[in-house]
């Protein structure tokens, strides 16, 4: 499982976790199963791991282990899941690593990223309908701009959508190195590589709907928690590190906490760490992928 797949914030992100070794658990992002895997050598016979994946790949990477349910689907129907699994009063704690596996960034026809010559796919789930080649091909400029700006934070985001859309009037832009090439002329001397990084990221996310599955998933979460359950979450970028943030704090999306009649927040969760958890230098060194993540740790209020 490993050449899968590094997990980031192995040790801290189980460890915030886990609260009985007889208790019942998800892992919401199963990828190569490496936060599986350390869940399931801490618990005991009686303890239970419910893992969600919508790649077929990561799903063919499961461990021969009676403890484990995995199911092929989106994080954000979690509570339906855990509902149909029986454990209507709760489970005790719910992962979710937020990053993309290195299996889906290092298999070339995946299309995810820009080193390799290949389809412009990027899904996830392979049997989605959308690919990122149907976005850039079919997206009007303006919402290929706000895509670019909201999910990439990419600086000259109209510029780059103007690019986009010139192009395709010649050819389809049908691969990476379409794609990369269209935009050329705007890719900023000696950075090209972070400012491509950012536009792959906002088509990656546009393709596989990231943002709305996060915060289903969130809210899913937080109504599958027994009170003193945790949620432990892993971010990679400021959009979902923000979600992830505001939801903690407010119970929302916008960050707006609600109040009932004394003035206490309405919010299910509290946070755990008020500032999120980073990898150490020698993670960083082993693999430079743990470089922008993000533990937050929360608690279900009693």
């Amino acid at each position: 499982m490993s050449e899968y797949h590094t997990p980031v914030l192995l040790d801290e992100s189980v460890s915030a976790l886990i609260s009985s070794a007889s208790g019942i658990y998800a892992d919401a992002t199963f990828g190569g199963g490496g936060h599986t895997g350390e869940i399931l050598r801490r618990l005991g016979a009686d303890g239970r791991v419910i893992a969600f994946d919508r790649d077929s790949d990561a799903i063919a990477n499961r461990p021969d282990d009676s403890r484990l349910t995995l199911i092929r689907s989106d994080f954000r129907w979690i509570h339906n899941h855990v509902l149909d699994q029986g454990y209507a009063e709760g489970i005790d704690g719910v992962l979710a690593d937020l990053g993309v596996s290195s299996h889906q960034f290092d298999t070339a026809e995946r299309g995810f990223s820009f080193r390799y010559e290949a389809p412009l796919d990027m899904r996830m789930n392979r049997e989605a309908a959308t690919t990122a080649a149907d976005i850039v091909n079919g997206y009007e400029q303006e919402e290929l701009e706000r895509i670019m700006k909201l999910y990439g934070e990419v600086e000259n985001s109209r510029k780059i959508a103007q690019l986009i859309c010139k192009a395709r009037t010649a050819a389809q832009i049908q691969t990476t190195t379409d794609l990369c090439k269209a935009m050329e002329s705007a890719l900023p001397r000696f950075a090209e590589h972070k400012f491509l990084a950012k536009v792959y990221q906002a088509l990656r996310i546009e393709v596989n709907q990231e943002m709305r599955s996060l915060e289903k998933f969130l809210g899913g979460a937080a109504k599958s928690l027994k009170p003193g359950g945790r949620l432990v979450v892993i971010t990679y970028h400021s959009l979902e590190d923000r979600m992830v943030k505001n939801f903690i704090k407010t119970g929302n999306m916008e960050g707006k906490a609600e109040k009932d009649f004394y003035g206490n927040i309405t919010a299910p969760l509290e946070a755990v760490n008020r500032k999120p958890i980073l990898p150490q230098e020698s993670e960083i060194s082993a693999n430079t992928r743990a470089r922008s993540a993000k533990l937050r740790i929360a608690e279900k209020r009693i």
